[in-house]
């Protein structure tokens, strides 16, 4: 969870443009620790939470990677405050993860037969077109989608 904004530090310039949307991803996530989760399998009560941190992970990346809208000195302060996974951007960067989800979906102890997730299959290979993640929900992530 993000820190709470105090005056003891000092933002980088540059945060007042990225604020709100962080503040608005910040309450859905309130909103989703909060949600009842009845009538769901255990794992789905996660889903909204695994999805809202990606949303936000996503965010900080496109911002600084793809669209060159914020500083070195922003991205950096965004990642040690909280603000987005240091290993899912570093994963992004790499040929073939492009589109992952979540960590969980590429680490070989949490699966059967030491492989990765079902959604990392292409959807071409699958032999259910349909398939949901059981870790954060997602229906696919392969690079080759």
């Amino acid at each position: 969870m993000p820190k709470v904004r105090t005056n003891w530090v000092k933002y980088p310039d540059g945060w007042e443009l990225i604020e709100p949307t962080l503040r608005e991803l910040d309450a859905k996530m309130r909103e989703a620790e909060i949600d009842p989760h009845d009538g769901k399998r255990k794992c789905e009560g996660l889903w909204p939470i695994f999805k809202i941190a990606h949303q936000r992970s996503r965010y900080i990346f496109d911002l600084h990677y793809k669209r060159n809208e914020i500083s070195k000195e922003l991205y950096e302060f965004c990642l040690e405050q909280g603000y987005a996974d240091r290993n899912l951007i570093a994963k992004w960067k790499k040929l073939g993860y492009e589109r992952l989800c979540c960590l969980r979906c590429i680490q070989p102890r949490d699966h059967n037969f030491s492989t990765t997730c079902v959604c990392r299959v292409p959807q071409h290979l699958r032999e259910e077109k349909v398939v949901e993640c059981v870790h954060c929900g997602c229906r696919g992530c392969a690079s080759g989608d």
